[in-house]
């Protein structure tokens, strides 16, 4: 599973809880793009993560 190379945001896991109690393996993935993205100049691919993007952390090339 990709990594956002600005935040670290990876994916988050846990249970899923049914009604009964009963408790299953669950796995949350965080909203990850292959973004090319400028780095010194010069245009990179990198894993970025959709809120990076939104709130302009990084510049798209």
């Amino acid at each position: 599973m990709a990594k956002c190379s600005i935040c670290e945001k990876g994916a988050h896991f846990g249970h899923a809880v049914s009604h009964s109690n009963r408790k299953t393996n669950k796995m949350w993935k965080s909203n990850v793009k292959s973004v090319k993205v400028k780095v010194n100049g010069a245009a990179q691919k990198m894993y970025v993560c959709t809120s990076c993007l939104k709130s302009g952390k990084v510049e798209r090339a």
